[in-house]
């Protein structure tokens, strides 16, 4: 049965939100099929069931709250970025090496882990930190690439563990697994655990603090421009990942829970999104085939 247009427009518009493409399938989608290894996890790893469930799409906005409160990471983005003027091909780029990273084989992970290096290259400057001096930021600092990697694999496992299934093996699992992520962006020593992830966020409180920077980033990431079909819906989960965060991240970053239930409602909302998108991702129906070709070589 055809799909009324309205509902076509909106889910072409979600696909090209988190892929870059209307269908869902860009270059970087089907070159999930390439490939001569099983990946650094595989089926009925705690990671492939993480990221392959809708919750990740609160994660998405989780993670990117959670990352304006580290000035130097706030800098970067204000100084940096593209996401004023292109929301949606950040946030492409972001879905595409957290999926690479997840489901692809480890030529391919690596070889993306090593393209957001490269751009993090030219991201440094200097920024106001919290006693008042002046310090310089690399987007490759040891203490940043630290930041993205914890505030990334809490908002994945916090977001699952509000709105998703079991976890194989539990968060610990997650966490343990996800340290791979880290390691390979150059992290040294990644937490492996959910309590050594919660002290790892907790150990940065001394310098995460909020200025007009992060105002602004926040109220934009409550509000961004995407038009009638989504940008309801998209308040809705932005009210979720919002009410998801533990109480003391929610008074640095100034925002409340919202007095209306905000975790059921996303909840409904997540499952609209996964009726529109449909079961099964692409990527992991394309990462499958790869899997079925290399069992039939005999190479799994």
């Amino acid at each position: 049965m055809q799909r009324p247009a309205i509902v076509t427009r909106a889910r072409a518009r979600i696909l090209v939100m988190f892929s870059g493409d209307a269908n869902g399938t860009p270059e970087w989608v089907r070159a999930l099929e390439t490939g001569d290894d099983e990946g650094w996890f595989g089926p009925g790893s705690a990671v492939w069931e993480v990221h392959s469930g809708i919750p990740t799409v609160v994660a998405g906005i989780r993670a990117l709250l959670m990352q304006t409160l580290h000035p130097g990471a706030m800098a970067g983005v204000h100084d940096h970025s593209r996401y004023r003027d292109d929301p949606l091909g950040r946030l492409a780029g972001t879905v595409r090496w957290v999926l690479t990273t997840t489901f692809a084989d480890r030529a391919q992970s690596q070889a993306a882990c090593a393209w957001v290096s490269r751009l993090h290259e030219r991201v440094h400057g200097e920024y106001l930190a919290a006693d008042g001096a002046v310090r310089p930021y690399s987007a490759d600092d040891a203490d940043l690439i630290g930041w993205v990697h914890c505030v990334f694999a809490d908002a994945f496992i916090g977001s699952h563990e509000t709105w998703g299934g079991p976890v194989p093996g539990g968060s610990d699992q997650y966490v343990r697994e996800w340290a791979t992520a880290g390691e390979l962006m150059g992290m040294a020593n990644p937490p492996r655990s959910r309590a050594e992830l919660d002290a790892a966020i907790a150990a940065y409180l001394p310098v995460l603090r909020r200025d007009d920077r992060v105002d602004e980033a926040v109220r934009w990431l409550k509000n961004p421009p995407l038009g009638r079909g989504v940008g309801p819906a998209y308040r809705v989960l932005f009210a979720g990942a919002v009410a998801s965060l533990p109480a003391p991240y929610r008074e640095l970053l100034g925002v409340r829970r919202p007095w209306w239930p905000a975790i059921a409602l996303t909840g409904l909302a997540l499952t609209w999104m996964r009726l529109l998108l449909g079961a099964e991702s692409s990527s992991l129906t394309y990462t499958r085939r790869r899997l079925e070709r290399l069992a039939r070589d005999g190479n799994a």
